[in-house]
């Protein structure tokens, strides 16, 4: 039995409903349809998922029209996991297309682009084996290759909150693999057919060797962003419109970035976040929860500026200063003279701070309006007011 042609969409809406009111139906948190590159030397390991399009927590219409079409299709379909994966086939692509039929000739641009991608395959001779669909119950562990995708995707293109995805296990489910363009190889594959490929001439030029592929070979950014060198943003990595991210020692790792225009010279590690109009000073860097936090995830609050190779393991509120080259650490011992103790606290009324003259790095963390510098004299980490405005340039972002 196949869907039969939908012909209006009223007709549309009551198929929808009738899906979701079948007993056992479970409506998904995310779905997707990707295209998997597999491995050269083992067809049945997928080595990346090419998402056109990914739908977070929406489109819930859309969801349940492409498990009716698994289900004519003939494809076994099992809700009762935190997520299903499953080759497509032509019957799947055929059935969906006839439940979409009243918005097909409305499928274009920026409007229903669930049917484009339905119509897109449809226009494919043959699917054969490399187009996977992928549905997210729950936000557990993934235990796929396409379900780490999806979720790396949502948070690049903005669809998820930073830290609020679930990665665990991600490392041990994603190859490492030499990437040639947006192409992954399996090393194996490299190693057993290097001899050949060399006296050839076919040898591939490897851009880079690593589990997550780059950014910019899956997600479009904003038109006032800008990555100068594409292997500064890993996958996973969140940019908001009007980053910069600049060549040199500048690095946004995945599960990391940035909340609004921001400067980047330096290193924003996994799970650090940079708040708007903050400038991320050249060689500055950001520690991770991997790096010597403690597993304390960093936030950086707005028009806060990191100078140049500085340490921050700390979170940071707005209108902070680290200067260049200094560490800001949980156990840092930090001077404030009391008259600067005064004004810090005027700036944070909410803070609780002992009147004493010298703090542990992680007693202030948080604080706004704070500048870290170092007493060139007796080489101390001393903290002031700050009494200067981080603003960036607008023209450049």
């Amino acid at each position: 039995m196949a869907i039969e042609t939908i012909q209006s969409k009223e007709a549309f809406k009551a198929f929808v409903e009738a899906i979701k009111g079948e007993a056992g139906y479970r409506e998904p948190m995310a779905f997707g349809i990707a295209r998997v590159d597999r491995g050269q030397k083992n067809a049945d390991k997928v080595l990346q998922a090419s998402f056109p399009l990914i739908n977070w927590k929406e489109n819930y219409g859309s969801a349940a029209v492409f498990i009716k079409a698994l289900q004519e299709a003939k494809i076994a379909f099992d809700n009762s996991g935190s997520e299903f994966v499953a080759t497509i086939n032509d019957a799947f692509v055929a059935n969906a297309m006839a439940a979409f039929a009243p918005y097909a000739a409305e499928a274009t641009g920026d409007a229903h682009k669930n049917v484009q991608v339905i119509k897109t395959l449809g226009n494919m001779e043959d699917i054969g084996k490399d187009y996977r669909i992928v549905f997210l119950f729950e936000d557990t562990a993934p235990q796929s290759v396409e379900a780490v995708y999806l979720k790396l995707y949502a948070l690049s293109q903005r669809k998820a909150e930073l830290r609020k995805v679930n990665l665990d296990g991600a490392f041990g489910i994603l190859s490492n693999v030499a990437w040639v363009g947006n192409t992954p190889y399996e090393l194996e594959w490299l190693r057993e057919n290097e001899i050949e490929l060399k006296l050839k001439g076919e040898y591939p030029a490897v851009d880079a060797v690593d589990k997550f592929p780059r950014y910019l070979q899956h997600i479009i950014p904003d038109d006032n962003t800008r990555i100068l060198d594409t292997s500064k943003v890993r996958m996973g990595a969140q940019l908001a419109a009007g980053t910069t991210v600049m060549p040199g020692a500048s690095y946004i790792n995945f599960n990391a970035g940035t909340l609004g225009p921001v400067m980047v010279e330096g290193r924003i590690s996994s799970s650090a976040v940079v708040g708007k109009g903050s400038d991320v000073g050249g060689g500055a860097s950001i520690l991770g929860v991997l790096s010597g936090t403690d597993g304390n995830p960093i936030s950086i609050g707005e028009n806060t500026l990191l100078g140049a190779n500085s340490v921050t393991g700390v979170p940071l509120g707005d209108g902070c200063i680290v200067d260049a080259g200094i560490a800001i650490l949980a156990g840092t011992k930090i001077k404030i003279a009391p008259e600067e103790l005064e004004k810090i606290k005027a700036a944070n009324p909410g803070a609780q701070l002992e009147n004493k003259t010298t703090f542990k790095g992680a007693e202030l963390q948080g604080l706004n309006g704070i500048h870290y510098r170092q007493n060139s004299t007796t080489g101390e980490i001393i903290a002031r007011r700050s009494t200067r405005e981080v603003k960036l340039n607008e023209e450049l972002h």
